[in-house]
């Protein structure tokens, strides 16, 4: 049997990239998934904007009596811009924050006390190596992954040894994120090939399998001619 068979899991960003790939992987090792996203596109099931704490409050409120047992939080929601910083759009920066940082706060606000009923639990939250690693145009997503670094250390000491909380940072990974970002990125645009959001996702069922007294709390990952 899996390791993971008899998990509960919550995976936030789930209708699309590396949300959805983990949903769905998961799924198939065995664990009960449920999947949020602002919209219900399958595998993500309940919809929540996490700008909203009452949006959150109500996700709450429609998961507990589906997943009783919940014991792993997987934070993927994320949203990107690219642009200047002397020549960007605050309303978007604000969007940013709000999603990446404040949403993932108002998460692990809602379930992490849920979790901690368990004998043993996750919390899993895909961060990036724009957090370490400053580029033109990426300032304010970098910012935001950043202090999700920030947020997941402090998380992990503060709720060792009852849950484990690990990062995952992927590089260049091909999914609809830089599309939605703006400002001309692509993929091939950077030129140094990219991840899929299946092997990112792999890595992720991998670090969540571990032997209960194994922590995994940072795992860089990115496409083999990366620089950054």
């Amino acid at each position: 049997m899996s390791p993971l068979a008899q998990r509960q899991v919550l995976v936030s960003g789930a209708a699309s990239g590396i949300g959805a790939a983990i949903a769905r992987q998961l799924a198939a090792a065995g664990a009960e998934v449920m999947g949020t996203d602002l919209r219900a596109t399958p595998p993500a099931q309940l919809t929540a904007d996490l700008r909203s704490q009452a949006e959150v409050d109500a996700l709450f409120a429609a998961v507990h009596p589906r997943l009783p047992a919940l014991d792993t939080l997987v934070l993927c929601a994320g949203t990107g811009v690219h642009e200047r910083l002397d020549a960007g759009d605050p309303a978007r920066w604000a969007q940013v924050l709000e999603v990446n940082v404040l949403g993932a706060l108002r998460l692990i606000r809602a379930f992490v006390p849920q979790l901690l009923q368990r004998p043993a639990s996750d919390v899993l939250i895909i961060g990036s190596v724009a957090a370490r690693q400053a580029y033109p145009y990426g300032g304010v997503y970098g910012a935001s992954k950043a202090a999700l670094e920030a947020i997941a250390e402090t998380l992990r000491l503060e709720v060792l040894p009852a849950c484990r909380v690990s990062v995952i940072a992927p590089g260049v990974t091909d999914t609809p994120f830089f599309e939605r970002a703006g400002g001309g990125q692509s993929v091939a645009g950077i030129g140094c090939g990219a991840l899929q959001a299946d092997e990112v996702a792999a890595l992720a069922l991998t670090v969540l399998a571990q032997p209960a007294g194994v922590a995994v709390s940072h795992l860089t990952v990115r496409p083999r001619a990366q620089t950054f």
